[in-house]
């Protein structure tokens, strides 16, 4: 322990040395380790046809994906109870939300299925 301790002082002073400001937090490293799509994110997909609001018929779930790659999905009165990234790939959508957890979809005749849930278009 006081090894791997030691080791990660030394790092730490040798980034701040070499003019970094500080390390990233844990956070901030899960959002973009080592995940599909991380790359994309950079690219806007402004011109896909699923961009837009999504909603259950109840009007419960509502995902907005924005056309900048990043959703929000509001759940009853919670407005923003997840938010991240996605990427659509044809008529596959793949989610990464911004604590870690990812989830998929299909776009299949208009309609949006995603974690037995559909969502239709609302305009």
């Amino acid at each position: 322990m006081k090894r791997a301790f030691a080791r990660t002082a030394t790092l730490t002073a040798a980034l701040l040395a070499s003019g970094a400001e500080a390390l990233p937090d844990r956070k901030a490293l899960a959002q973009t380790a080592d995940r599909p799509g991380v790359a994309q994110a950079d690219h806007p997909q402004a011109d896909h046809p699923y961009a837009g609001l999504w909603v259950t018929e109840d009007g419960r779930v509502r995902h907005e994906l924005l056309p900048n790659n990043r959703y929000v999905e509001a759940r009853g009165s919670r407005e923003k109870a997840y938010q991240g990234r996605y990427q659509v790939t044809g008529d596959h959508i793949d989610y990464w939300d911004d604590t870690g957890f990812t989830a998929d979809g299909d776009f299949i005749d208009g309609v949006l299925h995603h974690g037995g849930m559909i969502l239709h278009r609302r305009r």
